[in-house]
């Protein structure tokens, strides 16, 4: 399960979307997630699922390698189906027994989240896959600079966001070899009741987060030892730049935003 968690992971393979100004990317990001409540008809998320589909095709990271990050979250996507399936009332009841009420507009509403939530899922990932962590802080960085007139720290919160970011695979990696030396040890994750489980998982926490407060504290050292002190004053060596594709980029979630209106107003709702 911890090698399924793909979160914060850089693949690089040099595509078009790789290549995409940072910015481009973080701004597409936002406006595919707000598209995804623009929207509540089958054939806003055959659109959604199609432009992600070729985002995906453009990006050429493996789908299998995108879709692997879902295990990591397919608890939480079955108590929310679980939840609007039973709890959404509706006029055409399905099945009644008991407490347990199925309706055609339950298993229609517990459809569309459970595809909302995989999409948003798989789109949100898409970038960290297509972004390293430097162009993630730098793209940051650029977007909210303005908030730096009301005294913000933009900078520093934008290396906060980087580090945590590239401290996840770091720490799933740590996780895995912290458990096989348990395991090897004799301890048990996954056999008895949920006390237990927990309890067993003690053993861990206590290396892992002494581990974590180590690494944070060989980073300090190291930002310090090289004089960073934020980021007044300082140049970058690859200066962020707009670029013919990033206009084209921007026309494409035009086309979509578009495109995602238009056929939820005027095709059958299904």
């Amino acid at each position: 399960m911890i090698r399924d968690i793909t979160i914060g992971q850089y693949y690089p393979s040099g595509s078009i979307i790789h290549r995409l100004d940072p910015r481009v990317k973080l701004i597409g990001t936002i406006v595919y997630i707000v598209s995804m409540f623009l929207f509540d008809t089958f054939w806003g998320y055959l659109v959604t699922g199609l432009f992600l589909f070729g985002v995906i095709k453009a990006s050429k990271v493996p789908l299998k390698y995108i879709v692997k990050g879902l295990k990591s979250v397919i608890i939480l996507l079955l108590f929310t189906v679980s939840f609007n399936l039973f709890l959404t009332p509706g006029e055409h009841v399905l099945v009644h027994f008991g407490f347990i009420i199925i309706t055609t507009e339950g298993i229609r509403f517990a459809i569309f989240m459970g595809l909302r939530l995989v999409l948003l899922i798989l789109g949100s990932s898409l970038m960290t896959f297509t972004t390293t962590p430097n162009e993630l802080t730098d793209g940051i960085e650029r977007l909210l600079g303005f908030l730096k007139v009301l005294h913000v720290p933009v900078h520093e919160v934008a290396m906060m966001m980087s580090i945590a970011l590239r401290f996840i695979p770091i720490l799933l990696e740590e996780t895995d070899k912290i458990m096989k030396a348990q395991q090897a040890r004799g301890a048990d994750f996954e056999t008895g009741s949920l006390i237990k489980r927990a309890k067993a998982m003690v053993p861990i926490l206590v290396p892992l987060f002494i581990s974590a407060f180590r690494r944070a504290g060989d980073l300090a050292m190291a930002m310090e030892a090289r004089c960073y002190r934020g980021g007044k004053g300082r140049t970058k060596m690859k200066p962020l730049k707009y670029k013919p594709k990033d206009a084209v980029a921007f026309c494409v979630y035009v086309v979509y935003i578009v495109t995602i209106l238009g056929v939820d107003r005027y095709l059958p709702m299904i």
